[in-house]
């Protein structure tokens, strides 16, 4: 049984965070049910004195990952809404859902999701595969912050592969597709933490963050307790690990440069001396 709400984008006060684009929708994996009521693709059928084409997109996750699937209705809530398209909300026994309707821009809506669900299975997904499997005599901060660290340095070319694994698929079920179509990914994920020592320290985590930084030309900024891309596009990708925090979405962001626009926080500053020593610039 599902409980359905219809949210009308259109009228949705949420806005949408960080955008990009690539790629198709996914087909149920093996052992999974589609929800009942739901379909994907495009419905044909006339629409009450139109003739229109109506591109129904589905997306669904497991129940216990729902945060992913509101993540998804923040990140696309304004493109769909800019399109005059709808979407609905469902929650299962077992699943989270997320069905959308459009009536024009469908391949650059299917893109968008494509970007999205990338960037949800390579932070949300490996997060939680760092934090079972990442074993460092680190105290948890410093472990949270390697793990947003290890995000980072491979975001570009994982989410690259994740969007072309996804090409050509027709519902997006982000469970099934993580678990049957990227034993790669995850394997290749395993083989990088083979060359961490469980001995790896405080100053080790310090020289790697310098080494990450120093390959980037990649500009943020912070105000305040948010940190905003070199569009000045909001990044809230640090949500995805469970806990939103300021240090971990810089981590994340993959920096060259960190641009402080007004007062911070003591415990910023400290942060940013000493991962970003010579690369931040207060105003």
């Amino acid at each position: 049984m599902f409980v359905s709400a219809e949210i009308r984008l259109k009228d949705s006060p949420i806005s949408g965070v960080s955008a990009l684009s690539d790629n198709d929708s996914m087909p149920v994996s093996r052992g999974f049910t589609r929800p009942k009521g739901f379909k994907s693709g495009v419905n044909k059928s006339a629409q009450s004195a139109y003739n229109k084409v109506v591109a129904e997109i589905t997306v669904s996750e497991e129940l216990a990952k729902s945060a992913f699937i509101t993540y998804l209705y923040n990140a696309v809530a304004a493109p769909v809404r800019k399109i005059g398209g709808s979407g609905e909300l469902m929650l299962g026994e077992e699943r989270a859902v997320l069905k959308l309707t459009a009536e024009r821009a469908e391949k650059q809506l299917r893109q968008f999701l494509g970007e999205k669900i990338a960037e949800i299975i390579d932070i949300g997904y490996k997060y939680a595969f760092l934090e079972e499997k990442l074993h460092v005599c680190l105290p948890e901060r410093e472990k949270r912050l390697l793990a947003a660290a290890l995000i980072a340095a491979d975001l570009e070319g994982d989410c690259a592969f994740i969007r072309r694994k996804l090409e050509g698929t027709e519902e997006f079920c982000i469970d099934g597709f993580y678990r049957f179509r990227l034993a790669a990914l995850q394997e290749k994920w395993s083989k990088i933490l083979d060359y961490i020592p469980q001995g790896f320290s405080v100053n080790d985590l310090k020289h790697f963050c310098e080494f990450l930084v120093g390959e980037s030309n990649r500009k943020i900024y912070v105000k305040g307790n948010a940190v905003f891309a070199e569009n000045f596009v909001p990044l809230r990708r640090s949500r995805l690990t469970g806990k939103e925090d300021l240090e971990t979405e810089i981590m994340l962001s993959d920096a060259g440069f960190v641009y402080c626009l007004g007062k911070i926080e003591s415990s910023t500053e400290d942060f940013l001396q000493k991962y970003y020593a010579e690369r931040t610039v207060f105003s």
